[in-house]
């Protein structure tokens, strides 16, 4: 069963076409890569998806419900959250704060209180000890390291309890080790019956851990398969992996 369907998904930016009918689907409960080379549409349908930018036309539903240029809090509260290629922090906040920010109950409203509900916290602080920074709680977020701020943004997003979690290229610039916590925390994350979809352009993460596989190119979708069958699609290697 479809969570996440787009139906002839277009968006023109004036003379540029950054999306031309993109049609895909993300089965409830699986992880579902989005790739494709450079300039392929995959962030302005993430944009599209999430509510940041409205399409020229087509349709995005989610869970049956058509939420197509629905606004990004609206989209939030549906179900869908989603993450950035350039983390997006709250610097002068601490860990902890950037957390509650994320509550679907609390958020800001927590920060204009006196203080942060216990409710909040305990939340807040089982999902920091989840990804491993917990011990970074009363930091201050623009003091952490780039793979620190990776592992606080997934963390933040959880807060929101979502049915769908959008990554946009959660491996980009961590290092080895923290890259393989990463992909077992998503694998962690989706046993719970949470949906993933991922733009992501390390090959091998997306190999590992999706089920599904959406390629992009010219702002429409080339196929649709499981990993193995898109490696073997002329189309794909013609147009992505490469022939060699």
């Amino acid at each position: 069963m479809a969570l996440l369907e787009t139906h002839d998904l277009t968006k023109d930016f004036g003379g540029l076409r950054a999306l031309d009918g993109a049609t895909f689907s993300v089965e409830q409960g699986s992880i579902t890569a989005l790739i494709g080379p450079n300039g392929a549409g995959k962030t302005t349908a993430f944009n599209c998806i999430s509510g940041i930018i409205k399409p020229t036309s087509g349709r995005v539903v989610f869970d049956g419900r058509d939420v197509t240029g629905k606004e990004p809090h609206v989209v939030t509260r549906r179900g869908i959250a989603r993450t950035f290629q350039i983390t997006r922090e709250l610097g002068e906040l601490t860990v902890l704060e950037n957390m509650v920010v994320q509550s679907p109950t609390e958020g800001l409203w927590s920060m204009l209180g006196r203080s942060i509900l216990a409710r909040e916290r305990r939340r807040a602080m089982e999902l920091l000890v989840f990804v491993g920074i917990a011990k970074l709680a009363d930091e201050q977020a623009k003091h952490l390291s780039y793979g620190q701020k990776k592992l606080l943004e997934f963390a933040s997003v959880l807060m929101a309890e979502p049915r769908l979690i959008m990554l946009d290229e959660p491996g980009g610039g961590v290092n080895p080790a923290l890259l393989d916590t990463i992909m077992t925390r998503i694998r962690d994350v989706n046993r719970t019956g949470v949906t993933f979809l991922i733009v992501e352009h390390n090959m091998d993460v997306v190999m590992q851990l999706s089920q599904s596989v959406v390629v992009m190119a010219h702002g429409d979708v080339l196929v649709q398969d499981t990993p193995d069958a898109v490696q073997l699609d002329d189309a794909v290697l013609d147009a992505y992996l490469g022939k060699a």
